[in-house]
């Protein structure tokens, strides 16, 4: 009677583990998918916002400025947008700031972690123009407060 009743719980407990790791790999098989596509099982499309910039010429520039993109006009604009454009948005670059040699670590981080493509003779063009226009500011803090007349406050 105790080897059957030994038995039973052993088939139980098989069981039990099977089912828990059954569940655990599909839960994690889940997961896994759910980082690799984002979208799945998103029901909210209303957050959903695209920004387009409709122009009949999209090589426009006006006061300087590529329309499409907000880049500056420069030397190397076309090159810049056919390499950086493809995998992000034009902001991306245009809201940064950076020396030649941050530039080409940026680069490189990107080759590294990002799969960007070998640029080649392209890249110095590009680092050439992304410094250039995307420089960090020359001026940081205001300057020291100088020549002031300073005076007593009365209650």
């Amino acid at each position: 009677m105790n080897d059957k009743k030994f038995r039973n719980n052993a088939k139980r407990i098989y069981l039990t583990l099977t089912l828990f790791f059954g569940l655990l790999i599909v839960g994690l098989g889940g997961l896994i998918y759910k980082m690799i596509n984002p979208s799945f099982l998103s029901f909210n499309d209303e957050n959903i916002t695209e920004t387009y910039v409709e122009t009949k010429n999209p090589d426009v520039i006006k006061n300087g400025i590529h329309v499409a993109t907000g880049f500056k006009d420069d030397e190397g604009l076309s090159i810049v947008i056919v390499n950086c454009t493809p995998c992000h948005s034009a902001k991306l670059v245009t809201q940064n700031r950076a020396t030649k040699d941050g530039w080409i670590s940026i680069i490189r981080w990107m080759q590294e972690t990002q799969n960007l493509w070998d640029l080649g003779n392209n890249e110095d063009i590009i680092v050439n123009y992304l410094a250039k226009n995307y420089a960090p500011s020359k001026k940081g803090r205001r300057e020291v407060l100088t020549k002031i007349e300073w005076y007593d406050l009365e209650n």
